[in-house]
């Protein structure tokens, strides 16, 4: 350190203003580039936190909708798995290739014999979205013609 002040006390007084200068530029252009990751890092978790609130608000907001679905009984008025899935099959038209066989854990086993693939999404979403069954397991093999479809698919009321 002490070599550093000779040769700085050595200099002419302006070579001592422009050293002088020179380092303080350089001590703050060290500080701005530590400093800029940190200010953009801060600023990125101050918008997850936004976010994050917004999603607590919205799920907040819905709880007792949430709260309201799960209390229901799968089928509109209390109707059995077996029941509601044939009701949704014959609004769908495909009850002719529907067979069901209940399964002693509160399951219903489904298969399907070469109906539409459109028509099984529409029957499997109205199931889920509109009466809250769930599907437990589903497997779907191709049919002999094009957009046919043979379907095993096990459903439980939620």
């Amino acid at each position: 350190m002490d070599a550093i002040k000779t040769w700085f006390h050595s200099l002419a007084a302006r070579e001592q203003r422009v050293v002088a200068i020179g380092a303080a530029a350089a001590v703050v252009l060290l500080l701005a580039g530590a400093w800029w990751p940190v200010e953009r890092r801060v600023a990125r978790l101050e918008q997850q936190v936004q976010t994050r609130r917004a999603d607590l608000a919205w799920l907040q907001s819905i709880a007792p909708q949430l709260s309201e679905l799960r209390a229901r009984p799968a089928g509109a008025g209390g109707e059995s798995l077996v029941v509601l899935a044939d009701r949704v099959a014959h609004e769908t038209g495909i009850s002719r290739s529907l067979n069901t066989q209940a399964g002693s854990d509160g399951t219903l086993s489904v298969r399907l014999e070469q109906v539409a693939f459109d028509a099984l999404l529409n029957w499997a979403g109205e199931l889920v979205q509109r009466h809250g069954v769930r599907v437990v397991s589903a497997s779907i093999d191709s049919g002999a013609a094009p957009g046919m479809v043979s379907a095993t698919i096990v459903l439980q009321a939620s």
